[in-house]
């Protein structure tokens, strides 16, 4: 279905093509396939936006709760993400979470937010693996995939990824891992200041 409505809209936007230019069309349609990729790097296929699509699917559920609407509470154990709409209801995400000895919990928010994000391992995760980059610039092979949204003063992140088989497993070093369609779907929700309660 998502694969549809995209297909229609590259055909309304290259409709559009004789009223602004058949290279701006082009542009904005690479731009909507990509979510804003880097130039020349598009995703594989439409079915999975950006790397794949999440073997856990994204849904509305009931959810009783007192937290207001625009909380995220991360369910650990249950490698769970959800978005809090209010009336008893929330988005329940799939999510990676942190492998053994790197889980933690508490209450923090959304700091800041970043759309293809830079990464630069942490000296300590250095220390561990040394074959890791020092820097790697955003895009299709970045670990932070294509949102990030950065939890307090930590190194912690919700964050997408380009390995959807990784998500309903503990892998990471203690951020929260979504597939890169369900990152921009969340991110595109979140503000910044949100309120983000972590569970083991």
């Amino acid at each position: 279905m998502l694969a549809s409505a995209l297909i229609g809209l590259v055909v309304a936007i290259n409709a559009l093509s004789s009223m602004i230019g058949a290279a701006r069309a082009d542009v904005l349609t690479e731009e909507i396939l990509t979510g804003g990729a880097p130039h020349g790097r598009l995703p594989n296929g439409y079915g999975g936006l950006f790397g794949g699509s999440s073997p856990i699917v994204r849904t509305t559920v009931n959810y009783p709760s007192r937290d207001a609407p625009g909380t995220i509470v991360i369910n650990t154990s249950e490698r769970r993400l959800y978005y809090i709409l209010g009336n008893g209801q929330a988005i329940r995400y799939g999510i990676g979470v942190g492998r053994i000895g790197f889980t933690w919990a508490g209450v923090t928010r959304v700091s800041a937010k970043r759309e293809w994000p830079d990464w630069t391992p942490p000296a300590q995760m250095l220390r561990r693996r040394p074959d890791l980059p020092r820097h790697m610039k955003g895009g299709l092979d970045n670990p932070l995939g294509a949102r990030a949204m950065y939890l307090g003063s930590s190194l912690f992140r919700i964050h997408g990824s380009n390995e959807p088989e990784t998500i309903g497993t503990a892998v990471s070093s203690g951020c929260f891992r979504l597939t890169n369609e369900d990152a921009v779907d969340l991110y595109e929700r979140t503000r910044i200041g949100a309120r983000v309660i972590v569970l083991r």
